[in-house]
């Protein structure tokens, strides 16, 4: 059993170590799950002189005001034999064999929290005694409730140690140890009043009775240490501590308990409650009640440590790994996180992620559309077709078939494809670039870093422009080789007798009559037609080929060139990531650190047994 309250010692300077206090902030606590025992009194109950008699030593701070301003947390050791010491969490390889030196040190790391103004701190002292002359106990002093302000304290101090204590008291783990002094009304005790707040059935708080040697003669406290005047779950425990004269003659601890008992045991009032009295028989009796919750609280607190573990490292992995110190790994973080966004630009494209499939709809319905919507025939009509073929023969009409103008009018004609196949670049790359900033906001790594995702989505969208170009002349050439070189089977297939081509003896008006007319623009667009239906299916491929393939081939290939020349403080400029960001990563990485810690602690224990 000594290894739980050994066990919750650890925990309890692991969590002061690495920043839990219990106190409410946006990151889960272990403290708050730690059963403890807070002392709680007001001033002048004999507070400190009862968990001295507990200890045996003289060491807490004394004088008048507010002595006590910041959490004590006392861990008590018993060792088997040598020397009596004190350690302090905050001085890790420092013993304190004099006590008087503890409590120098106590007041000392008091102002270093709160100046030497009379401010009060939640940010416990910890605060390890070793001596075979106690047993094994944890308690947290709190410091004495007060009615008053003095002189040099804000006029909120007495709300602001309530609310400290009521802090503490009021967590379901917490054994409430309220020390009452028996020479005052025990309805007007601050200690009594404030644990009903909390604990209205006293089922976790133990009463104290102090000064019970220095009531008015023909009074006494069985009432209340029997339990009639204010019942609690658990008997009430009357101490005698040490007068002032005793203090200021330096009265030896052990002589001091010797006479508490005979006190208890020859006085006629209390001699039937002798076995139960006493300083010696609180520290025993918390011992062993420490023992019983903590051993029920454990898996409880397993429970806790397992769910947190889990809660924190999914939102460290949220947030990102932490920036890098050096250039290198300043560089290398920059091109790792390029990379994940790449790998999801890419699944957009691939059809992994939506948004790839709006490019099959440019090809599938967006360019037949605009092919179909061109006025062929308004070009191809009877008047533009006499127009140019008479314009194309010149001085010298044509002998068989009009060829030149067969040319003229299907250039004419051709050059209009340009618009769709212009239209469908562009569609591609307003597409490509809308999936590179969808690709950006899901890049969780980015999030962290404004500047560095301003960076890569222009880097993006340049690399796209540059790749827009290259596909437009590419495309455009496609049309332009149709104009440049037909194809000469349609042609041959054109008719060549004198009566279909008219008669060559007639006048050149004559033989361009409607039907021929009409003919020539049939045939001119049947070969448009053609050229339409392989220019459907050639542009997608020349788009595809200079967008898309090179978007998933080198997206962020300049970047990453430009990326190698910069200097360590630009790199550093790039990861400018939020304060707010950096600060939670870090206070999250103590939490982790603090419950991996602990679940080591509580396995190490739960294998010994």
């Amino acid at each position: 059993m000594e290894n739980l309250i050994s066990l919750v010692n650890k925990l309890q300077r692991a969590c002061t170590a690495l920043g839990d206090h219990g106190e409410e902030s946006a990151l889960p606590t272990l403290w708050d799950s730690l059963p403890a025992i807070a002392v709680v009194g007001g001033q002048s109950s004999g507070k400190s002189s009862v968990l001295e008699s507990i200890v045996g030593k003289d060491f807490l701070p004394r004088g008048s005001g507010i002595v006590t301003r910041r959490p004590l947390v006392l861990q008590l050791h018993k060792i088997d034999e040598g020397r009596e010491y004190a350690e302090f969490l905050h001085l890790p390889r420092r013993r304190f064999a004099d006590f008087a030196a503890v409590r120098k040190e106590i007041s000392d790391e008091t102002d270093r929290e709160t100046g030497r103004s009379k401010q009060i701190s939640s940010v416990p002292i910890h605060l390890s005694i070793y001596s075979p002359n106690v047993v094994n106990l944890t308690m947290i002093d709190l410091p004495g409730l007060t009615k008053v302000a003095v002189d040099g304290q804000p006029d909120s101090i007495v709300h602001d140690i309530e609310n400290m204590v009521r802090s503490y008291i009021e967590k379901p783990n917490c054994i409430i140890l309220a020390i009452s002094p028996a020479n005052q009304d025990l309805a007007t005790s601050d200690a009594i009043k404030i644990s009903r707040e909390v604990d209205p059935k006293g089922e976790r708080t133990f009463g104290v009775l102090t000064k019970i040697d220095l009531m008015d003669k023909g009074t006494d406290a069985v009432d209340i240490l029997e339990g009639r005047s204010y019942k609690l779950q658990f008997p009430w425990i009357g101490v005698v501590n040490r007068s002032q004269a005793d203090i200021n003659k330096s009265v030896d601890m052990i002589a001091a308990r010797r006479r508490e008992r005979e006190y208890f045991a020859n006085t006629p009032e209390y001699k039937h409650l002798a076995r139960r009295m006493g300083s010696e028989h609180l520290g025993r009796m918390l011992s062993k009640h420490l023992e019983t919750v903590i051993k029920s609280r454990i898996p409880g607190i397993q429970s806790l440590i397992s769910k947190s573990i889990v809660e924190i490292e999914a939102e460290l992995s949220r947030l990102g790994k932490p920036i890098a110190s050096d250039a290198g790994g300043k560089l290398y973080m920059i091109m790792e996180i390029c990379r994940v966004f790449d790998q999801i630009y890419k699944e957009h494209l691939d059809g992994i992620r939506p948004g790839g499939e709006k490019i099959y709809n440019v090809f599938d319905n967006q360019l037949p559309a605009a092919l179909k919507r061109l006025q062929f025939d308004r070009q191809l009509a009877m008047e533009n077709v006499r127009k140019l073929i008479t314009e194309a023969d010149g001085y010298q009409p044509h002998l068989i078939a009009p060829e030149q103008g067969y040319r003229r009018l299907i250039e004419s004609s051709l050059i209009t494809i340009r618009g769709p196949a212009e239209a469908a670049v562009d569609a591609v790359h307003s597409i490509l670039k809308e999936l590179v900033h969808k690709s950006v906001g899901e890049t969780m790594e980015l999030r962290q870093y404004p500047t560095l995702r301003v960076e890569v989505g222009n880097a993006a969208c340049e690399s796209l422009d540059r790749m827009k170009e290259e596909s437009k002349k590419a495309t455009l050439q496609l049309v332009d080789m149709e104009s440049s070189y037909l194809t000469v089977d349609f042609f041959r297939k054109l008719p060549q007798d004198v009566e279909k081509g008219g008669n060559p003896s007639h006048s050149i008006f004559d033989r361009y009559n409607d039907s021929y007319l009409r003919r020539v623009g049939t045939t001119v667009l049947s070969y448009v037609n053609m050229v339409c239906g392989s220019l459907r299916h050639s542009v997608p491929k020349s788009i595809v080929y200079c967008q898309v393939r090179e978007a998933k081939r080198s997206l962020l290939d300049h970047f990453f060139a430009d990326l190698g020349k910069k200097e360590a403080k630009q790199l550093a400029s790039l990861l400018d990531e939020d304060p707010a960001i950096m600060e939670r990563r870090g206070a999250l990485a103590k939490r982790l650190e603090l419950y991996r810690s602990a679940q080591a602690e509580i396995d190490a224990v739960a294998w010994a047994k």
